[in-house]
């Protein structure tokens, strides 16, 4: 099986160190894994979009994701790695397992705290939860 690294991004200083430590391991390696970089957009209230167009919401939602990938998709270019973008759009954490195992990823690399509200006490609560979420090897980057 060839190695698929699913890096979830958010725009947050731990979520870039999460990348960094993937492009160490990558030059230490003989093989190149494929890589996701993923954002997850949370869905906005009902209270809010139904007073919004869908495309509108739909663009915030892009614009807003690749502005959380943009440092990270930088540091591939520059390292020169193929890489593939994702901007989905639900809860973190289940969100991410799922495309994890629906894309056939070998390894979760992820930031220890992300930008959510609520952290938890060792790891931030998107971090926490996806490691319980997954059967694959998750790397925690702190």
């Amino acid at each position: 099986m060839n190695p698929h690294w699913l890096v979830p991004v958010d725009g947050s200083l731990p979520a870039l160190r999460a990348v960094d430590h993937l492009l160490r391991e990558v030059a230490d390696s003989t093989i190149a894994p494929a890589i996701s970089l993923v954002n997850v957009q949370a869905p906005l209230p009902s209270e809010i979009t139904r007073f919004i167009s869908s495309a509108v919401v739909h663009d915030y939602h892009r614009e807003t994701g690749e502005a959380a990938l943009a440092d990270a998709r930088a540091r591939l270019e520059e390292a020169g790695l193929a890489y593939s973008e994702h901007i989905l759009l639900g809860e973190a954490a289940p969100t991410i397992a799922d495309y994890a195992r629906e894309n056939g990823c070998t390894l979760i690399v992820i930031g220890s705290r992300g930008l959510g509200s609520v952290a938890g006490i060792l790891l931030g609560s998107v971090t926490s939860r996806v490691v319980h979420l997954t059967d694959l090897p998750v790397v925690v980057v702190k």
